[in-house]
């Protein structure tokens, strides 16, 4: 055996009387514990002395990132460090005469070591992530993405380094082996791989950010992204149910993202009344005079009445039939009757699109489309304009000579409408 502190007590236990085989045993048992021990008191010690300089240092600070490494232990992984070096400096000398199991256990206390490393590097990473999240600049970025990228690298190093470690073999052997077995890598690692080109993809592209509106039919997700990773996307629906989305989805499938509308100057209103085909005919002059009772389209009547009677006149139109020359219809007037309503709608943003069209005839009737955009964008506001312009003018309809179109009922159906069947 060699000399030095570890050989004080094996001697001395000699001199009781004690064979050396049980000496041997007795000595490596006692200076274990008592490395343990020591080690276990430096632990504790040291863990007080940096919680008490973290948490001074957190209050006194006007940087929050040092409240968030406290908040994710590291002074507490590193008051592991001096402790486990220092059992680095007593195994060689508690295991005199053991060189075996001395070796086992400086190969156990070096990935004890690279562990205790991968989880300060993933506190530290957490951290910062958390500290990010608190910058206006950073707080829709998908940081949970890039965090996880790093640690799956830190991990796999981590990991091959034990492999070394156990195995005595240099640790780019391993880099040399996942080379040849890359396949089978890319095989097991293919959603994390597909996730992590996904998410470079959806931040380079800005294609999606945390607190954006999107809508993806095929994952029945409508409402706000509330977390990006590197394998998923959260949203948080509307009915406050959470839709779990693969981040690879966001490029492979077609959603949609409501964010250009939420920073434009309006929400879109498109919707039509259906108009009854039956209702619709020329206005005759007395028609022409009653609607000019109506202020919005009074002076349009004015002027359109003067051009089309000039027109007729210079041709010579025969009005015995109304179908001859130019005329106006109700449907029209009523067309620029609700433009002009809503060009005066105080909620109807005015410098975006603003337009009421006529689309083709259907069964249905003739729609009539507003495609116009609400000045407030919040969802409730919304749907009480739009209900206010189709309030009005489903009221002004018969105004017009109009009718809405609705599905004709038989006297079948009606009875049994009465009879509740």
């Amino acid at each position: 055996m060699e000399n030095g502190f570890g050989r004080l007590l094996y001697d001395y236990l000699l001199k009781t009387g004690m064979g050396e085989t049980l000496a041997s045993y007795l000595n490596l048992l006692i200076l274990l514990v008592a490395a343990l021990i020591l080690a276990w008191i430096l632990d504790l010690i040291i863990w007080r002395i940096l919680r008490s300089v973290s948490l001074r240092l957190a209050r006194k600070s006007k940087n929050n990132f040092d409240n968030f490494l406290v908040a994710n232990k590291v002074p507490r992984y590193a008051a592991h460090i001096i402790p486990l070096l220092l059992l680095f400096e007593i195994v060689p000398v508690a295991f005199i005469g053991f060189d075996y199991a001395g070796g086992i256990a400086l190969k156990i206390l070096q990935i004890l070591f690279v562990v205790l490393t991968l989880y300060v590097v993933k506190s530290v990473f957490r951290s910062t992530n958390d500290y990010l999240k608190t910058k206006p600049r950073f707080r829709d970025k998908p940081m949970d993405s890039y965090i996880q990228v790093f640690m799956i690298f830190a991990w796999i190093l981590g990991i091959l380094t034990i492999f070394a470690i156990i195995t005595d073999v240099q640790i780019w052997k391993f880099f040399t082996a996942l080379g040849a077995g890359s396949a089978i890598i890319l095989l097991i690692f293919k959603d994390s791989i597909l996730g992590l080109v996904a998410s470079i993809q959806v931040s380079a592209n800005d294609m999606v950010r945390i607190g954006d509106w999107i809508t993806f039919d095929k994952y029945g997700a409508d409402g706000d992204v509330i977390e990006i990773t590197l394998a998923t996307v959260k949203v948080q629906n509307f009915d406050k149910t959470i839709t779990t989305i693969p981040t690879y989805a966001l490029i492979s499938d077609s959603f949609k993202n409501w964010r250009g509308m939420q920073e434009s100057g309006g929400r879109r209103i498109k919707r039509s009344l259906l108009i009854s085909q039956k209702s619709i005919r020329f206005l005759t002059k007395d028609d022409v005079e009653a609607f000019k009772k109506i202020q919005l389209i009074e002076p349009y009547l004015i002027a359109r009445s003067e051009q089309i009677d000039s027109y007729n006149t210079e041709n010579e139109v025969d009005k015995i039939l109304a179908v001859n020359g130019r005329n106006l219809t109700n449907i029209g007037v009523f067309r620029k009757y609700v433009q002009e309503y809503l060009k005066n709608h105080p909620a109807v943003n005015k410098g975006m699109t603003l337009m009421v069209r006529q689309m083709p005839p259907s069964p249905q009737g003739i729609p009539l489309e507003i495609y116009a955009f609400s000045a407030d964008k919040r969802w409730e506001n919304y749907e009480f304009i739009m209900a206010d312009i189709f309030d009005h003018l489903l009221a002004a309809l018969p105004y017009f000579q109009h009718e809405v179109y609705e599905l004709p009922v038989s006297l079948d159906g009606k009875s049994q409408l009465r009879e509740g069947k």
